[in-house]
């Protein structure tokens, strides 16, 4: 007979250790000697300078562009389609009324459950929030803190600006009859909109993305993926490194928060003020710094250890906006796209293949 014991769970911790040297302390591999070059958008990697002349690139599978656009005209008819429409309706009908049943049945009983398990509830169930922005991951409390302490450390600069004057953080409060102390919750009746973040955005981020992080417990069940928005536009090669030095210089980090950087979607806007040439400027000023602290950590550091939190990418635009352009075989590649049109969603996405080989 075989008798099969198990360890505590205390041995097994969910998380792994914490660290007690600095986060952004990171050892830098060698250089790999590696060369990467863009081809029709698609960044291709050569094992050496030789091998690039030779057009020798490493053997990285990845669907070719014919392959993508041939996959998206099966998607667009499949959606257009008649029958496949109806039948799709009528499958959320019936999954949906199977749902309602199963409430109807069994609320009571799921709710006894619930409350029978000792300290679980909304709380501390794990669970991970897959879209949260940078500019918002505080709530009141956090966001009536930073406040406070910025009447005590900034009260001298200059935070609202009309045609006639300038007005400092503490002449906002005296304008208002208030002061610190009287600020509460309730009385701060917060609104997260683009005025809010409009000056203190850097302050708010380092002051409360690691309160945020102590709040979400080093043990514990909230792991939250924060968005950093509208950081890197692809307009200019340093980008990423000047993300990465303010995240590593301010320590804008915690053990249970990884980040993902929006990516807006701009090019018509870049090209019509002749930031750029065409499309494939953007894609390299986005993707080729990622390859270079790649190949080699040390011409990258402070990027080198960002990567080691950053988890995705997050392309973002109006998806309100009509788009007319049609990816087929006579479609541009990056390096002839120079008009003012913007590129359709679809044709951000082959841009993916970049970040498949990364």
């Amino acid at each position: 007979m075989v008798i099969i014991t198990f360890a505590p769970s205390t041995d097994h911790p969910i998380h792994p250790p914490r660290k007690v040297v600095s986060p952004w302390k990171i050892d830098f591999p060698e250089n790999c000697g590696y060369r990467a070059c863009m081809v029709d958008g698609v960044f291709q990697v050569y094992a050496s300078e030789e091998a690039e002349q030779q057009d020798n690139p490493l053997p990285y599978n990845y669907p070719n562009l014919m392959e993508y656009i041939q996959n998206v005209h099966l998607l667009c008819a499949l959606i257009a389609n008649g029958p496949v429409k109806s039948f799709c309706y009528r499958r959320l009908q019936y999954l949906s009324s199977k749902f309602q049943l199963h409430v109807l049945l069994n609320e009571m009983r799921e709710v006894a459950a619930q409350k029978s398990v000792p300290h679980r509830d909304f709380y501390n169930i794990r669970k991970v929030d897959t879209h949260i922005h940078a500019a918002s991951c505080m709530n009141q409390k956090h966001l009536l803190r930073f406040i406070k302490k910025a009447m005590k450390t900034h009260h001298h600069e200059i935070v609202c600006c009309s045609k006639d004057k300038q007005m400092t953080l503490a002449q906002v409060f005296a304008s208002m009859n208030l002061t610190a102390y009287d600020l509460s919750v309730d009385m701060l009746d917060v609104h997260a909109d683009r005025n809010t973040f409009h000056r203190y955005f850097t302050h708010i981020v380092v002051t409360v993305t690691p309160s945020t992080g102590s709040d979400v417990r080093p043990g514990g069940e909230q792991v939250p993926e924060c968005r950093a928005a509208v950081v890197v536009y692809g307009k200019s090669n340093d980008e990423w490194d000047k993300l990465a030095r303010w995240a590593v210089q301010h320590n804008v980090h915690s053990e249970n928060v990884r980040w993902l950087v929006q990516v807006p979607r701009l090019y018509d806007i870049y090209k019509s003020n002749n930031i750029m040439d065409n499309f494939s400027v953007l894609l390299d000023n986005l993707f080729r710094p990622l390859f270079e602290a790649s190949i080699n950590p040390s011409s990258h550091p402070e990027l080198h250890a960002f990567l080691q939190y950053l988890i995705g990418f997050d392309s973002v635009d109006d998806e309100s906006k009509p788009e007319t352009s049609v990816l087929d075989k006579d479609t541009a590649p990056p390096q002839l796209w120079a008009g003012t049109e913007n590129p359709p969603y679809a044709y951000y996405l082959t841009t993916c293949e970049c970040c498949r080989k990364f």
